[in-house]
């Protein structure tokens, strides 16, 4: 159980639950916008400086995602089992030494050995806890919570690509990796350690802030609620409909996202035009993100996640029909598309998981889905940079993108509860 200072009390005029949101923003809007937005603005640096094919440089991004990944199901364990408090410094630690890593890499192997320690320690910081966290807090407002935690995903491609390019001028590649292992330590560890508490009732309070009978409090500490343990949720269908889908549209939606920069710059728009997507696609990502959360308090998650796909869908279409005589007004459409429709994952994703298995294993559930779904996420752009290092166009890549969709869509629509289990 998580303990923590009197002198909160003087802050629960707000219910505390939104300071949990409003970190859980902070970690995602680091852990997502240092490991991966900024990731394709790396691209050229890295290949005029060491000679690296983009589909070498591409791997470090699939390793990134891999290694979060594989590392979900046991910060989910140790979520469940230790709460967040303990585990959310630690994985901002590691990353941090990833990025401080990279900053004095000269071969190709030590590259991949620096996001192994980004990747690893994103997990620490990443959906996984802060979606158990906010899932603790929040019942009936649980989806508008999980969509403004959400979004601080796109508030990382919002502020981190402004600041990385700025700084890929300012101080070089080496430069701006040093300075990213400084935002993660200084804007996570601290306030990590002083605000996190991993439930309510931890600290006295009840989710969404209600008013409960002590007898009732009492049980909930006993039980902290109910749920299917993950041994169970793996034979049912509802998990591996849900795997399926975001694995494709994660595939998809970050293939799309690390190609279209570089994608971009070979049509001739200069990189400034390429980061400016990046940003738009952010700011459209943190809107859908809010967005989609409110959806899923008032439908079920899957047909949020169906409207979601659909609007990607549309982006990808978009985007097919940019050329070097392209307007800004045909950039800026596909990427807030894009950005939207992407929005959608994480407030579904977990609205469907909590909804399917429960709290009570939420961490090791999820976990596992995450490991799946990031498995598309890092694939996606490595497919990207293969295939043009085979075909010199990012066309194929784009097309193949907008086929897997056709499974996501079908795969999410198809979720069904499953019947023995009870929730929280």
């Amino acid at each position: 159980m998580d303990t923590h200072p009197a002198s909160r009390s003087s802050l629960r005029r707000v219910f505390y639950g939104y300071w949990i949101v409003a970190f859980t923003f902070l970690c995602l809007t680091i852990c997502i916008g240092c490991g991966s937005f900024v990731y394709s603005l790396f691209v050229k640096p890295l290949q005029e400086a060491m000679d690296w094919s983009r589909g070498q440089i591409m791997v470090g991004f699939t390793i990134f995602f891999l290694l979060m990944g594989v590392a979900s199901p046991f910060v989910g364990r140790m979520v469940d089992a230790f709460g967040a408090r303990r585990v959310v410094p630690l994985g901002a630690l590691v990353m941090g030494l990833g990025f401080v890593l990279l900053s004095t890499v000269d071969h190709l192997p030590l590259f991949y050995v620096g996001y192994m320690l980004v990747g690893s320690g994103a997990a620490g910081i990443g959906v996984v806890p802060c979606s158990a966290l906010v899932s603790n807090w929040f019942k009936k407002k649980r989806g508008l919570a999980i969509g403004l935690m959400s979004s601080g995903i796109g508030a990382g491609g919002v502020v981190m690509a402004p600041v990385a390019g700025y700084l890929l001028d300012a101080v070089g590649w080496r430069g701006t990796y040093l300075a990213l292992a400084v935002i993660v330590w200084v804007a996570i560890i601290p306030l990590a350690l002083l605000v996190v508490s991993t439930r309510p009732e931890d600290i006295g309070l009840n989710p969404d802030g209600a008013a409960e009978h002590p007898a009732e409090l009492s049980a909930k500490r006993r039980g902290k609620g109910a749920g299917i343990p993950l041994k169970v949720a793996m034979g049912t269908a509802a998990f591996w409909l849900i795997s399926v889908s975001f694995f494709a549209s994660n595939f998809s939606s970050m293939g799309g996202l690390q190609s279209q920069g570089p994608n971009l710059i070979d049509l001739g728009f200069p990189a400034s035009t390429a980061a400016l997507a990046l940003g738009i696609i952010g700011f459209g990502s943190g809107v859908g993100k809010f967005i989609f959360g409110w959806l899923c308090d008032r439908m079920p998650p899957k047909w949020a996640c169906v409207i979601g796909l659909s609007i990607q869908v549309c982006g990808v279409l978009v985007v097919l029909g940019v050329t070097r005589d392209s307007s800004m007004a045909t950039i800026w459409c596909y990427a807030l598309l894009m950005g939207f429709g992407s929005g959608s994952w994480l407030p579904t994703v977990s609205l469907l998981t909590s909804g399917s298995f429960g709290l009570k294993h939420y961490g090791s559930v999820f976990g596992v889905i995450n490991l799946l779904l990031n498995i598309g996420t890092a694939t996606g752009p490595l497919a990207g940079g293969m295939v043009f290092d085979a075909t010199g166009t990012y066309r194929w890549a784009f097309i193949l993108f907008a086929a897997l969709y056709a499974v996501a869509l079908p795969s999410v629509a198809l979720v069904r509860r499953p019947r023995a289990t009870t929730h929280s």
